[in-house]
């Protein structure tokens, strides 16, 4: 049996995570810990800890895991390129698994829009929309942004030179390096990405729905439970599910 903490158990994906924590005979939940609470004082209960709490707050969780010599699963987004630089280094002490999605779907997005860039080549124009519920604080979302990496990777491009975020006013035409990302906020979309190809005379779009955050939380504690039998590293979903 796999002993978690939980941290950000308050929030929504918190109590989802919670929730079906409870469901599953494999995890025991050893601690759930949010705003205020002392990480530290319970940290020697578990083996792997799981934070969504906030991407200030990531950065000190980490550097604890990694002092006590626990496995990390980290659910949070936003954070900047020095940010994710200082949470990343402490991989060199413990597993850590890092992913802007834990959903199997969300993943497999992932992996089929690598393959159809690949395919399509460089004559389909593309572009990435995201939507989430209203309350949701970063834009683009994690999840759209590494799909954006996915086909800046593929197109061996740089992705922050070419993302162009929105069109207004007289902005000329298309360019062919540009990947264009949009990103709608309303009601409690709990969180829809659409890739598109737009080629002359057709298009191809490839598309997930999450209507439950009950598979995020699936996967996140999938990826507990698999990281705290893992070396130290830096991983992704990809290697929990064995896409890689």
């Amino acid at each position: 049996m796999t002993r978690v903490i939980i941290v950000g158990s308050k929030g929504r994906m918190g109590r989802a995570l919670v929730a079906s924590a409870a469901n599953d005979p494999e995890l025991f939940v050893a601690a759930e810990v949010d705003q205020g609470d002392d990480l530290r004082s319970v940290i020697d209960l578990c083996d792997a800890v799981v934070d969504f709490s906030s991407h200030s707050a990531t950065a000190g969780v980490a550097a604890l895991c990694a002092e006590k010599g626990k496995s990390l699963v980290i659910g949070t987004t936003g954070h900047s390129n020095e940010d994710r630089s200082g949470i990343i280094r402490h991989a060199e002490r413990i597993p850590m698994v890092l992913s802007s999605n834990y959903s199997t779907g969300v993943n497999t997005l992932f992996w089929l829009t690598r393959k159809a860039a690949e395919i399509l080549g460089p004559d389909f124009d593309l572009e990435v929309v995201e939507m989430h519920h209203r309350l949701k604080k970063d834009a683009p979302s994690g999840t759209a942004r590494s799909l954006a990496e996915v086909l800046a990777e593929v197109r061996q491009e740089q992705l922050d030179e070419v993302m162009r975020h929105g069109r207004e006013g007289i902005v000329g035409e298309r360019t062919s390096r540009e990947i264009g990302m949009h990103s709608i906020r309303g009601g409690d979309v709990v969180g829809d990405h659409t890739v598109i190809f737009a080629g002359i005379g057709e298009r191809v779009e490839l598309t997930h729905k999450a209507s439950t955050r009950e598979t995020f939380a699936k996967g996140a504690l999938r990826a507990a439970k698999w990281a705290s039998t893992q070396k130290p590293g830096l991983y992704d979903m990809r290697d929990v599910l064995g896409l890689k």
